[in-house]
């Protein structure tokens, strides 16, 4: 079979296609013939050893995926040669095979393609979990979400809106300010590319406090980090969270004394960790998104598909945040 195999420390460039050995099921294992893999941000990060999570090389990227059952390994009941599957899978997606943990797959929906299904456990598996566990979101919250128009950043504005909050999406140009829109955000600020100096920095905190309005945010969504987020955080409601999600644009230094002076709240969203913690609590938000899907409030936007040979450039083109929604990899039928 075939797979997109990282090497060496790099970036895209370093990925190479090549033939290798097709998996075998192990005990409580499936082998899962991949239709299609999202690309996700760490997918940038772990080919540099800049992710949390630093596999033995070689190694595919590639941390969620979709596709049919092929075999099933000892002691797998629940699962049959045939049945549609999706799972999230840290890393090895890349690849035409793959031998996947049962206990990690979830079935797809009746009329859900292969491509949407790769697309929604990671982007909106971490916001339904930071949305719900960590922000505790209810109807009529005023959610703040950064980097909007990503594939978290729009699964944010959906699930806020399923929610019942009122979204205000911040944007780094007006096409994704449209992807927002479309989406159903309220409001949209677009703002600057960083670094910021005061005045920048300031000018955009007033921008967010008057699309938030005037108790301020109840929630904000940071997938940015860097400069953003402090103007965002000027712009909280009292006894507000904030949510950190990513970083993508360097690692924020906030300044503790706001948290003080609006009794607000910085919470950490590790969706990741969280499965593996709470692996109940996560199959019945999943259970939610399905729900969800199916009834039409949340639908992902899938803006690109590559073959493998082109993964690369799927990883590269989020590299450099050109992407808006998800992109997504497919492999030949």
């Amino acid at each position: 079979m075939k797979a997109l195999l990282n090497k060496e420390v790099g970036g895209p460039e370093t990925l190479v296609l090549e033939d290798i050995d097709d998996p075998v099921a192990g005990k409580g294992q499936v082998v899962v013939k991949v239709a299609a893999c999202a690309i996700n941000f760490p997918d940038t990060l772990i080919i540099r050893d800049m992710y949390q999570v630093k596999p033995g090389r070689p190694f595919a990227p590639g941390s969620e995926i979709s596709g049919t059952v092929e075999s099933v390994g000892e002691g797998v009941t629940e699962w049959q040669v045939g049945d549609r599957v999706l799972a999230g899978i840290g890393y090895g997606g890349l690849v035409e095979k793959i031998a996947v943990d049962a206990s990690r797959l979830f079935r797809i929906p009746e009329g859900v393609s292969f491509e949407t299904a790769a697309s929604l456990l990671m982007t909106y598996g971490t916001t339904i979990h930071g949305l719900k566990d960590r922000g505790h979101i209810s109807e009529g919250d005023t959610l703040l979400i950064l980097g909007a128009a990503g594939g978290v950043g729009l699964s944010a504005v959906e699930l806020g809106k399923a929610f019942g909050a009122r979204v205000v999406a911040g944007v780094s140009s007006e096409e994704k300010a449209e992807a927002a829109r479309k989406a159903g955000a309220d409001e949209v600020v677009i703002y600057p590319r960083a670094p910021f100096d005061k005045d920048i920095s300031k000018d955009l905190a007033g921008k967010f406090k008057a699309a938030c309005g005037p108790e301020g945010a109840n929630i904000v969504f940071d997938i940015v980090g860097g400069d953003y987020s402090e103007p965002a955080l000027r712009s909280i409601a009292w006894e507000g969270r904030f949510l950190v999600v990513g970083f993508p644009a360097g690692i924020a230094k906030m300044p503790l004394n706001l948290t003080l002076l609006k009794s607000c709240d910085i919470c950490g969203v590790f969706w990741g960790a969280f499965t593996m913690r709470e692996p109940e609590k996560n199959a019945q938000n999943i259970e939610q998104l399905f729900d969800l899907l199916k009834a039409g409030k949340i639908d992902p936007l899938i803006s690109e598909t590559y073959p493998l040979e082109k993964g690369a450039d799927a990883i590269r083109a989020l590299e450099e945040r050109k992407a808006i929604g998800k992109l997504v990899v497919t492999m030949e039928p």
